[in-house]
């Protein structure tokens, strides 16, 4: 990719986003270039190569791709200030929770290429779930750069800014309710018996496994389910209680939860 990557905020998911589109060669480390108002992330982003600067205009100047990687509260403030920077080369991708598009264009400005992308927290670890949408003047090139950029660290899907908050409620929230089960799996170790560095790591290599499962066969997880449950065996023994339990309900009205305050933080936003 000939493209220069520029991020305004240099924190923990702008830091794993650089790293592994370096790591995985879609573009090189001298051509990302990062600002930060803490001296420390920009010191970061030196240690591998990349080039902090001192400005948020500096970082437009230098770069075509622009993560907007700072808190929701200062997305509009940092947009503004380089607003008279930014060309028709220039795409602007927001990764701010709740900040609609049509607060970016405000912002920006009307002649902006915006993409919202909402991932989650396993992009540190190279493995995000994201989804995107598309607003002011980007269009089909502009979300297949982003597509091949956070091909690189996860998955992203393209929807329609409208399903955003279902994206935060699901993937974005998601990771929480994950690292809940697998500790309450490790703790049903620990009481059967199991040392409890060994329950955590069969509990989180467990998901990860079943998980590869449900990517890799592309069959229906009901299905897997019922290829693990045999006839008045131990695992339909163990469903039986996560049904008693109301387990399905629970994640279905937790991401429900989720989107809904989703909605109501984005038109606080």
């Amino acid at each position: 990719m000939d493209k220069r990557i520029g991020f305004i905020g240099a924190g923990q998911m702008a830091e794993a986003l650089a790293r592994g589109f370096i790591a995985k060669g879609v573009c090189r480390a001298e051509h990302v270039f990062a600002t930060d108002v803490v001296q420390a992330r920009k010191d970061v982003f030196r240690s591998f190569n990349t080039n902090p600067v001192d400005t948020n205009v500096e970082v437009v100047k230098s770069a075509d791709v622009i993560f907007i990687a700072v808190k929701p509260q200062y997305v509009s403030v940092v947009l503004q200030e380089v607003r008279a920077h930014l060309e028709d080369r220039h795409t602007i991708v927001s990764i701010a929770a709740g900040i609609t598009l049509q607060s970016l264009k405000a912002a920006a400005g009307d002649n902006v290429r915006l993409v919202r992308v909402m991932p989650n927290t396993p992009c540190l670890v190279g493995e995000t779930a994201a989804a995107m949408c598309l607003g002011g003047k980007a269009d089909d090139s502009d979300a297949e750069l982003v597509r091949r950029l956070f091909d690189a660290v996860g998955k992203i899907y393209r929807v329609d800014e409208k399903l955003l908050s279902a994206v935060t409620g699901l993937s974005g929230s998601g990771p929480a309710y994950i690292f809940l089960m697998i500790e309450a799996l490790a703790d049903g170790g620990v009481r059967a018996g199991l040392p409890r560095d060994i329950s955590q790591q069969l509990a989180a290599q467990t998901v990860l496994g079943s998980a590869k499962m449900v990517l890799d066969t592309g069959k229906h997880p009901g299905a897997l389910k019922d290829m693990v449950t045999s006839p008045a065996g131990t695992t339909i023994a163990g469903v039986h209680e996560l049904e008693k339990a109301g387990t399905r309900a629970a994640f279905i009205n937790a991401v429900y939860a989720a989107t809904q305050r989703a909605d109501e933080l984005a038109k606080m936003g």
